[in-house]
Order: C-alpha cells, then structure tokens, then sequence
C-alpha cells in the first residue's frame, strides 16, 4: 500500500513537470503579434493580387523554404479554429502550396509539411486531427503565374478548405 501511493504521488508530479515544461516551450508567443504591432490586416497587405484586392482569409502564408506558421497568420489559424469548434460538424482540408522553384518531389514533401504545420496549429487550438487534412498540392496549384517574388509568394501557402 506504501509503494503504491508513492507511486501514484510520483507520476502526479510528473505529469505536473511535464505539463509546465511543454507549456514553456511554446515556440510562438501568444501576444507577438501584438508586441511587434503586426496585425492580420497587416499580413494581409503583405500578400495582395495583382490586382490590389487582399487574397482570402483561408490562406497561411509561408517564407521561402519554410513550413513555420508565422505570427502573423495565427489570428487566420484561430478563427478557423474558433469556427470549427462551434460547427462540431464541419471538416477541414488543409492544402499545402509551393511556388515553382525546385523539383516535383521537393516541392510535394514541403507542401505536406505547411499543410501538417496549419493542421497542428488547430489541433492545439482544440480541434480534432479527425477533421483535419493534410495534403499536398505542391506547385500545381498557383494562385499567381509567373517568375517573380510576388507571385512565389503568393503560391507559398496553406489554403484551409471546408468540405
């Protein structure tokens, strides 16, 4: 009976460990976006059509060669989140864009990874990975045409699609 108590208070604790130690490795801070003055507003701006019209809301915008949800898109996360929440029903797919430069392959693996990025943002916002999609669309589905930075920017992305 004494051991098993000791047990029971020594997996408490930690549990307790584990918990503060994964809450202090969060790699994005909740209030950056704040702290540096950046709205969705802002980010929106950063990534306009040719045409001047802000693109969609359903869009998370990545860096050259990079899968790292930035701060800037987190409230667009959180919203979606937020709405599947109170939908129980609804299901997402999450496709993952690349712009032209590098191979099929190359481009397919990345585009996973944004997918797999935005999806894991839900999951900790409290969506269940049961009704999230992760795929991959690589390059082949540019939302601009051409061989400049703006138009790699706006195919470096993760669209959140309902189904």
């Amino acid at each position: 009976m004494q051991f098993s108590k000791i047990a029971i208070r020594g997996c408490a604790l930690g549990l307790v460990a584990a918990s503060m130690l994964l809450a202090g490795c969060s790699s994005v801070p909740l209030d950056e976006s704040a702290k540096a003055g950046t709205t969705q507003d802002d980010a929106a701006a950063k990534h306009r059509s040719a045409s001047g019209a802000a693109l969609d809301s359903n869009a998370v915008y990545f860096d050259f060669d990079s899968y790292t949800v930035k701060p800037e898109f987190m409230p667009v996360v959180e919203t979606h989140a937020r709405n599947l929440m109170a939908n129980p029903s609804r299901h997402v797919t999450v496709e993952g864009n690349t712009d032209n430069r590098g191979s099929r392959e190359y481009n397919l693996a990345l585009g996973q990874k944004r997918s797999e990025a935005v999806k894991q943002r839900l999951q900790l916002l409290g969506v269940p990975a049961s009704r999230i999609e992760a795929v991959s669309f690589g390059r082949e589905k540019p939302r601009a045409l051409g061989d400049t930075e703006e138009a790699w920017a706006q195919n470096r992305r993760a669209d959140i699609v309902y189904r």
